[in-house]
């Protein structure tokens, strides 16, 4: 199997997909940092294609970064400057050529993620 990265952001202060939110995703080595690709979500959360795909995968250490405060603030949700939460840096490795699935639960306060499937 070919190894690809896919991201799903949910917004749980509103209980539904956070569409428009910003990503970037960069490798990652030693004091290196690439950006690889950018993407934004769609209407259900996701970005339209993996973030990182198939024919893109290396393993390695990658970060995803989620422009929350921008999505927070588009959506009146971000309380008083500056906000809680503004970039939202997710360091992670894959080792293996296998589809890894990193996603972002998001409130204004707080966020959590999980290697999904």
């Amino acid at each position: 199997m070919a190894g690809f990265l896919t991201t799903h952001v949910l917004d749980t202060a509103r209980g539904c997909p956070a569409d428009g939110l910003k990503i970037a995703l960069y490798r990652i080595a030693g004091d290196a940092r690439a950006l690889v690709a950018e993407a934004a979500t769609n209407a259900d959360g996701r970005t339209d294609a993996p973030i990182l795909p198939a024919d893109s995968f290396e393993t390695g250490v990658y970060e995803l970064v989620f422009q929350a405060g921008e999505y927070l603030r588009a959506k009146g949700l971000a309380g008083a400057e500056p906000v809680f939460l503004d970039a939202v840096p997710i360091r992670f490795g894959m080792s293996e050529p296998d589809h890894y699935h990193v996603p972002l639960l998001l409130s204004p306060y707080g966020y959590s993620t999980y290697r999904g499937s």
